[in-house]
């Protein structure tokens, strides 16, 4: 359950950081609200998970969620690069989760 948990708090943290791409530098009221509101459940999520699980795999999963996504959602909402190399490290970063999740007991 707490991996679940976890996975949700890295969805949030992809929402928050989209978030802050739309509030423009916290001048929107409505991306603003709803980047603030994201950040929270993203990190209270993280906090629980943590009960159970090792900080550092945890946080890397989080950061490693988040970063992932967030690199995706530039490609489709903000016309990002999708080059070769780029996608080649979003793989390494996906590899890194998965040991992480794979050595944690």
């Amino acid at each position: 359950m707490n991996w679940t948990i976890l996975f949700l708090a890295g969805i949030f943290e992809i929402f928050w950081a989209v978030g802050l791409k739309y509030s423009d530098g916290f001048t929107k009221l409505t991306p603003t609200i709803f980047t603030l509101i994201t950040m929270v459940v993203s990190f209270y999520l993280l906090s629980l998970a943590l009960k159970t699980l090792p900080i550092g795999t945890a946080y890397a999963v989080w950061v490693g969620i988040g970063t992932i996504g967030t690199v995706i959602a530039g490609i489709f909402l903000f016309n990002e690069s999708m080059s070769l190399f780029r996608m080649i490290s979003i793989l390494s970063i996906l590899l890194g989760i998965m040991g992480l999740k794979l050595t944690t007991s």
